[in-house]
């Protein structure tokens, strides 16, 4: 669901204190529809203040690139960037992928200094917005049976990552917008990586014999996952006549996360970005070989692994097997 225009301009910012151009990084995908709903989203960012560039760019499977930004950023004469992953959790491609591609940035150009921000994570405009995006499912349009919150299970469904941190970060956002919600229960799980997946969810949520089931993914942008969660969330329907199923959509262009966009980017400016290395597996591991810094600039040599159509983790103990493993 995308905001108005008006609901945009209504947006109260704080002014920024550099006029500093802002890499929006993001995943990337092959399905052009989130592809189109990103750069949206970052051009909708740029309209709110035009007084520096906003870039968006992409860590893989899409253009423009992380290099192709600092490039243009480059050419239109700044030696200071900022840069903010525009990713809900601190996972591995937030904590390593982006800042090697800096770094690659880094040697290339070697007269220009990065100042990286942090990912979105958990906050209090986040979970209003949930909350607010719940309560319009109590409307009898789209709950015309009037199943009440104490017979209705939410599923709440995030992307999955190899990062136990970043695993564990969703199950407390689900707990906290669960919390006070009247709701019979919260299951969470994953449509991919990590355990449990989207089906052992439903088979999960079924357990407590709901009249209804809500599924909740929490993604940012369509894309393939989003549409595989839709496809899946059809077949379990099949699967459970009695039970209804509501499904939410991702959250597009929302004016809290533009508001948090700008929050991120004025820490990037005054030199406040703080991240929660404790529980880091990548942290743990470097320890033992060298000094690991908190603000996650990191210079390791990283390489994407493609594996096709394969699942490396499909069967759940070759998941154990291999999860703290840092490669």
């Amino acid at each position: 669901m995308l905001v108005t225009s008006s609901h945009i301009e209504s947006l109260n910012l704080t002014p920024l204190p550099l006029n500093r151009p802002l890499l929006i990084i993001g995943h990337g995908t092959k399905d052009e529809d989130g592809r189109q709903t990103f750069i949206d989203f970052a051009n909708a960012y740029q309209e709110l203040d035009r007084s520096r560039p906003v870039i968006p760019c992409f860590l893989e499977l899409s253009v423009p690139t992380i290099q192709d930004g600092v490039d243009y950023c480059v050419s239109q004469g700044y030696t200071e960037i900022s840069a903010i992953p525009l990713l809900l959790f601190a996972a591995r491609h937030n904590k390593f992928d982006v800042t090697n591609e800096l770094d690659r940035a880094r040697l290339r150009h070697p007269e220009v200094k990065f100042y990286y921000g942090r990912h979105l994570g958990i906050t209090p405009s986040l979970i209003e917005l949930w909350r607010e995006r719940l309560a319009q499912l109590d409307k009898p349009e789209f709950n015309p049976h009037n199943i009440p919150r104490s017979e209705t299970v939410l599923l709440f469904i995030g992307r999955g990552s190899s990062d136990p941190d970043a695993n564990g970060d969703v199950y407390k956002f689900a707990r906290i917008l669960w919390e006070g919600s009247g709701y019979s229960t919260v299951e969470t799980c994953f449509i991919g990586i990590t355990h449990p997946r989207l089906e052992e969810g439903f088979r999960r949520a079924s357990l407590y014999q709901p009249k209804r089931i809500i599924v909740l993914p929490y993604f940012l942008f369509t894309g393939a996952l989003v549409k595989k969660i839709y496809n899946i969330t059809a077949t379990q329907q099949e699967k459970y006549p009695h039970i209804s199923m509501t499904g939410l959509p991702e959250m597009g262009i929302q004016s809290q996360i533009l508001q948090l966009v700008r929050e991120r980017e004025i820490e990037t400016q005054l030199g406040q970005v703080q991240m929660n290395c404790e529980m880091c597996k990548f942290r743990l591991a470097a320890l033992s070989d060298h000094h690991h810094h908190h603000d996650h600039n990191h210079s390791h040599d990283h390489h994407h692994h493609h594996h096709g159509n394969s699942d490396p983790y499909a069967k759940l103990e070759d998941y154990h097997q291999r999860i703290w493993q840092v490669p």
